[in-house]
């Protein structure tokens, strides 16, 4: 069965529940959080999705997360796909949220930061290689490696925002 999902307004209101396959087809507008992880030396994960995923797979991402659930906070989704895919219990900190129309669907994206172990175990289902990179690196990566839209958008906000807060 298709996950149901909250649909939202421009402002970030409910206005009812969907399916996501029926959100995403019609362009309706609903909640997905995603975390930067970085480790205690402050590299970020990197992943592969797996073939078998059924959204962009193959493709690399900066983030990790998914659709938030109905009645769910942006910061439950985000903690809950981080033990999902990754195996780890952490409490992901919301920095900001934004309408995301680069993927399959617009979307709204709540964009959160977690510090976490750099021994993650992740979901072989999910994800089909991590490695931890160094922002410099990961530039050169995002710009030679095939990542999914919402790596591009996320990051180069998150990074706008990690300056703006220096």
């Amino acid at each position: 069965m298709d996950e149901l999902v909250e649909r939202v307004d421009g402002q970030d209101r409910v206005v009812g529940v969907v399916s996501r396959r029926e959100a995403i087809r019609e362009g309706w507008l609903h909640r997905v959080a995603v975390t930067v992880c970085r480790d205690d030396r402050g590299r970020i994960l990197v992943h592969r999705r797996s073939e078998q995923v059924s959204r962009f797979p193959g493709l690399y991402e900066v983030v990790v997360g998914g659709a938030a659930h109905v009645g769910e906070s942006y910061e439950r989704a985000a903690a809950r796909e981080l033990a999902e895919e990754l195996g780890i219990r952490a409490l992901p900190r919301l920095l900001f949220t934004f309408i995301n129309r680069s993927g399959l669907s617009p979307h709204w994206l709540g964009v959160h930061e977690a510090v976490v172990p750099d021994a993650v175990v992740p979901d072989p289902d999910e994800v089909a290689w991590h490695g931890w990179l160094t922002e410099p690196e990961l530039g050169s990566a995002l710009l030679e490696w095939r990542f999914t839209p919402d790596s591009h958008e996320a990051f180069s906000r998150y990074r706008a925002f990690r300056s703006a807060q220096s």
